[in-house]
């Protein structure tokens, strides 16, 4: 669905904040542990290779978003190309199966919190709830505040990284690097698999395209600042944990807290502690903005309730569709507190859902962008190594096709509810009850056909 609203009031810094929140995530928290577990101090090349894959994704999302902004996000490129059922199989995809990522997001704050605060684990749950209500109830007043919000997050952030590499590098030992192929190529290869889940979130701009003053020059200037300051951190993350902590990088469960130990002793714990707490909050913060308004928009086109479609437009506020994500967030982060804590499900269901967005809307892209040009490149390089992926996803794809065939049954029962017209039904039964009706019935269906 399109809507041709003027623009909103979000900028460069906003965009590029909430660009940023986006990909640099939980995985921040420990992929650099598991990484140089896995690949050792090649694992800094698998950070280079995610860096480059990553360019084409985020490139044709900027190249969509600044040509057709739309609060569908990528639901809605997939519409113009495939159809609506595609469509509403994406829109499914990313409000439903990409909201399991919800517990998983509570749950590493809490558990870093409690950690850090000497807490008790029995806490755990209470903040989980704890974190999850300051992003809605700020995407409740706007994406603008919401923006302007993860703005001070962002910049918080980037600054304490910042100061983690700064005070890591002075204790970088050369000898950490050697021998550079532990694990031979097949650990790097592992390690590029588990950060191409650090890089996704760069779809989450597309459904909030329309807030943008000027798309077409904001959205691609946010992507690549997003772009070189996500890759920068987690490749400098890399170089100091391998640096620093060498084989014991991935000793622990919470390698990032190993390191500001190993560098900062007093300071450093609680610099992580605030970092595990920026990143729940400002994830879900920059991840509401797209929710609410891909599910107003899902309503608006009849694949939710009508109900929820208020604030689909540019420069409203779409707070019956954030409601109900809400809900949705906190039944699945009961489900995980009533199935023992274990985030490995909720975690497949939310990467196996971004791949099939991923496939789904790169394919579209080559199919709407203009031919030959440099989205339309992007978005045919991207596409095969989405439908890479997809291939390596298998079986735990399995979430993903459930959604698909719900969006089959919605579409089925509407082409149900469509072949007898309401108009047309009382129609024949008018003709029924009373012949004396047929003099009335042209002028009911001319004045009908009118109206439509």
């Amino acid at each position: 669905m399109t809507h041709s609203h003027p623009r909103g009031g979000l900028g460069v810094r906003q965009g590029t904040a909430l660009y940023i929140a986006s990909v640099l995530g939980t995985g921040l928290l420990v992929l650099p542990g598991l990484a140089a577990d896995v690949a050792g101090p090649a694992s800094i090349v698998s950070v280079f290779a995610v860096i480059v894959l990553s360019v084409p994704l985020a490139g044709t999302f900027a190249a969509l978003a600044a040509r057709y902004p739309d609060p569908g996000g990528v639901a809605s490129y997939v519409r113009r190309a495939l159809g609506r059922t595609a469509a509403r199989a994406t829109g499914y995809w990313f409000y439903f199966g990409v909201a399991a990522g919800f517990p998983v997001l509570a749950a590493l704050g809490a558990e870093y919190l409690t950690a850090i605060l000497h807490i008790d684990r029995s806490a755990v749950p209470i903040l989980m709830f704890a974190i999850l209500v300051p992003p809605f109830a700020v995407n409740m007043l706007g994406v603008r505040v919401a923006g302007w919000v993860q703005f001070v997050l962002t910049g918080l952030l980037v600054g304490i990284v910042v100061f983690v590499v700064a005070t890591a590098f002075p204790a970088v030992d050369a000898a950490h690097f050697s021998p550079f192929l532990p694990h031979g190529w097949g650990g790097v290869g592992t390690a590029i698999s588990l950060f191409v889940w650090a890089f996704a979130g760069w779809e989450v701009g597309t459904h909030i395209s329309g807030e943008f003053r000027n798309p077409r020059r904001s959205i691609p200037l946010a992507t690549a600042i997003a772009l070189v300051v996500t890759g920068l951190a987690y490749l400098l993350l890399q170089v100091v944990t391998v640096g620093v902590l060498g084989e014991d990088a991935g000793g622990g469960a919470v390698p990032l807290l190993s390191l500001a130990e190993a560098v900062a002793p007093g300071f450093g714990p609680t610099a992580i502690g605030a970092i595990a707490a920026i990143v729940a909050l400002g994830v879900m913060n920059a991840y509401l903005a797209a929710f609410g308004k891909l599910g107003a928009s899902l309503a608006a086109s009849g694949d939710l309730p009508r109900a929820l479609a208020p604030g689909a437009e540019t420069g409203r506020v779409p707070r019956r569709a954030l409601l109900l994500t809400f809900a949705i967030a906190v039944v699945y982060c009961v489900i995980a507190l009533a199935t023992g804590g274990h985030l490995e499900t909720f975690i497949l269901i939310h990467t196996s859902n971004m791949v099939s967005i991923y496939t789904a809307g790169m394919i579209a892209a080559t199919l709407i962008l203009p031919r030959f040009s440099a989205g339309w490149f992007m978005a045919l390089i991207a596409a095969v190594l989405s439908v890479g992926l997809l291939v390596l996803a298998g079986a735990n794809l399995l979430p993903a096709a459930v959604l698909a065939v719900a969006a089959i049954l919605v579409s089925v029962w509407q082409r149900l509810r469509r072949t007898t017209p309401p108009v047309a039904r009382q129609v024949e039964e008018d003709r029924e009850i009373s012949p004396a009706a047929e003099s009335v019935v042209p002028v009911e269906v001319k004045t009908t056909a009118t109206t439509a």
